[in-house]
């Protein structure tokens, strides 16, 4: 099961308390201060793991507590420190605080680490607070409580390129031919009913990762069909691919009601490097009514069959280098924002 989004409650540990205790030696009848310090409280530490691919886990667990600090004891020794929870996700998680919506970070980087909840301090026992004029102190301080929040995982799949079409336009297809994934394929709408991931290799050396998330009907920002749900998961993407049927009465209308249904959900994603692909062209073998379909485009569109693999290894070619390009451009802009030190 794909699980996307998920709220916890995690609490860090509390510190120990500090001890308040004296030296009781033979032949030293007026022994100073020993009690030593708590133990500082475990913290709650998030994890990016890349062999996760889901917040399944966190679903069934809602609720993570580090342990506390131990408590000081006499001859000066502190308390051990708590042990740290580890909450592990996948890459492309934004953790927020639910209660206030901040959003805290993001974990792109494999075996990444964010402290959510950090642990409390331990107290101090009574040995600290010895001084000149205070010898024998009878004070010693309780331990900080840990940090508590409310989290909110949400997981933005970390893709090169973008499929976006409408249901059954042939993009769980195309995946599954151009790559090892394999997704559900069906002849009727919504097969996908969740964001697939696959290795797409251009070359020896040359590849990207190409997702396919579930079809876009009209009204899917509003959250119509299952396209809101999912159509962040396009939102990393360097490259969009539209996937239109050629066997549709107007390709080019398609076209504008996928490209209408993003800029409603995310204006930014219009301004990505995008390629229009007419798919089951093995459905339209004429020359000329292939023409004709691809004759509105601003851009000349690509051809392709999935099933017969005509056009296929053009079209994933021209996508590595869209990518390429994108990501060449990428480079240069946070280049040019760093001063040009990168």
């Amino acid at each position: 099961m794909f699980v996307d989004s998920v709220v916890i409650e995690a609490a860090a540990g509390a510190g120990g308390h500090g001890m308040i205790a004296f030296r009781r030696e033979k032949h030293v009848p007026k022994g100073g201060p020993s009690g030593g310090d708590g133990g500082k409280g475990g913290d709650v530490v998030v994890v990016c793991d890349p062999q996760m691919d889901t917040l399944l886990d966190l679903r069934y667990r809602k609720h993570y507590r580090a342990p506390r600090g131990a408590h000081g004891s006499g001859g000066q020794r502190s308390g051990r420190s708590g042990a740290d929870v580890e909450i592990r996700v996948p890459p492309g998680t934004l953790i927020y605080d639910d209660g206030t919506g901040l959003l805290l970070t993001d974990m792109t980087a494999p075996d990444a680490r964010f402290v959510a909840c950090r642990g409390g301090r331990g107290g101090r026992g009574n040995a600290a607070f010895a001084t000149p004029l205070i010898r024998a102190p009878r004070e010693a301080e309780d331990g900080r409580p840990g940090e508590l929040r409310r989290l909110r995982f949400e997981l933005k799949v970390l893709a090169d390129v973008g499929l976006v079409g409408r249901p059954n336009a042939g993009k769980s297809t195309l995946l599954s031919t151009v790559s090892a994934a394999r997704p559900k394929v069906a002849e009727y709408p919504f097969t996908t009913l969740e964001p697939h991931l696959g290795i797409v290799r251009a070359g020896e050396y040359e590849s990207f990762v190409l997702a396919d998330i579930p079809g876009l009907i009209e009204g899917a920002h509003r959250g119509k069909g299952l396209g809101h749900k999912f159509l962040r998961h396009i939102q990393r993407a360097r490259v969009l691919v539209y996937l239109i049927e050629i066997t549709e009465p107007n390709p080019h209308a398609v076209l504008e009601e996928l490209r209408d249904e993003l800029y409603r959900f995310d204006p930014g994603l219009l301004e990505r490097p995008a390629l229009v692909a007419l798919a089951k062209i093995d459905l339209c073998p004429e020359a000329n009514l292939r023409r004709e379909k691809a004759a509105h485009f601003d851009l000349p569109p690509l051809f392709l069959s999935a099933v017969t693999g005509e056009g296929v290894s053009e079209w994933t070619r021209t996508v590595y280098l869209r990518h390429r390009q994108a990501r060449a451009a990428e480079a240069e802009a946070m280049s040019q924002a760093h001063g040009g030190e990168l």
